[in-house]
């Protein structure tokens, strides 16, 4: 049975589809290794931060290394969080998926590089061929030191200096991939991010003139109702009305490639879900017969397909509003 979010703001999202929002083969597995971060930026979905402790377990940490040599079907290990590279088991996950021919991401906050400890990250990246999306929600300092904290900007341009050093953005087995969100509305006046291409087309001429800095691909996220942008929307009396926006925007087209379809997103404590955003909502995957799962039941059932229909809520409207917004950028 799917489950929707009770919003009377808008129509529930499985009543806007033509028909029920199916899952496909898994291909990816994105984990989120807990909430432990060197940030608390104010958009986190998450809701991370230096004070949150949350984080993989050995045990966890094992099943999911088992997961990741058990099934050729998953092509890409999606490592995230927090800051992925401060919990538990993210070296080894990435050697582990780096050994089984998988690609490896990592969703990295750039300034973890300047953290004690942390500082040969760039060139173990190179060495594992770690594919670096990195957060960046805009070219300018102002508006990124807004979200991010005072002195982020500055760090993430060193950050991005040293992945081109190590050959990032320069050469083609080392992808370096930077992250656009869009500012926190303050009022009624919303807007979706602005087209994918001409917008990376600004960042690449922007960053090059004034920082030689080069990179492959930019992604637009549209910032989901979820976790501090909820919190935030609650605030100022916005929650609503941005669901009716988003809801106003929804596309269609979109729905065929929303990245809940063919991953599956598991959290610190080795529980699945259909998408990252589900999981900061506790809204977990479910089976056929309606039973949450976790990746030891995965691993007993010798299957990543059990599931046949992807849980949806009201901020799904999010990944469906325009050129719609995945963990790869727009979708359409």
């Amino acid at each position: 049975m799917q489950t929707t979010s009770i919003n009377p703001a808008v129509t529930a999202f499985q009543k806007k589809l033509s028909s029920p929002l199916t899952k496909k083969q898994v291909t990816i597995l994105q984990i989120n290794l807990g909430k432990r971060c060197n940030l608390a930026c104010t958009h986190c979905h998450v809701e991370a931060g230096p004070k949150r402790t949350e984080e993989l377990s050995p045990e966890i940490c094992q099943q999911l290394i088992e997961i990741i040599h058990k099934f050729p079907q998953l092509q890409i290990v999606d490592l995230t969080g927090g800051a992925p590279e401060i919990n538990y088991g993210f070296k080894p996950l990435v050697e582990a998926a780096n050994s089984a021919g998988k690609q490896v991401i990592v969703r990295s906050n750039l300034t973890i590089y300047f953290e004690d400890g942390f500082e040969d990250l760039p060139e173990y990246f190179a060495k594992y061929k770690v594919r670096v999306v990195a957060s960046m929600p805009c070219y300018l300092a102002d508006n990124v030191d807004k979200m991010r904290g005072a002195g982020v900007y500055d760090d993430s341009i060193k950050a991005l200096q040293r992945l081109n050093q190590v050959g990032y953005g320069k050469e083609p087995d080392l992808i370096l991939d930077l992250v656009y969100n869009p500012q926190l509305p303050s009022g009624e006046k919303f807007s979706l991010t602005p087209e994918q291409t001409k917008l990376e087309q600004d960042y690449k001429v922007f960053l090059e003139e004034h920082f030689d800095i080069v990179f492959n691909n930019l992604f637009t996220i549209t910032n989901l109702p979820v976790g501090r942008t909820k919190l935030h929307l609650e605030r100022k009396k916005l929650y609503a009305p941005y669901l009716q926006f988003l809801e106003s925007h929804f596309n269609p087209t979109t729905v065929e490639h929303l990245m809940c379809r063919d991953e599956l997103s598991i959290d610190y404590l080795g529980n699945v879900y259909d998408c990252d955003f589900n999981q900061m909502m506790n809204l977990p995957a479910k089976t056929r017969d309606g039973e949450n799962l976790t990746i030891a039941k995965l691993l007993a059932a010798g299957s990543l397909d059990l599931i046949d229909r992807v849980q949806t809520a009201a901020y799904c409207y999010g990944c469906t509003a325009g050129c719609g917004s995945s963990c790869g950028g727009a979708l359409v």
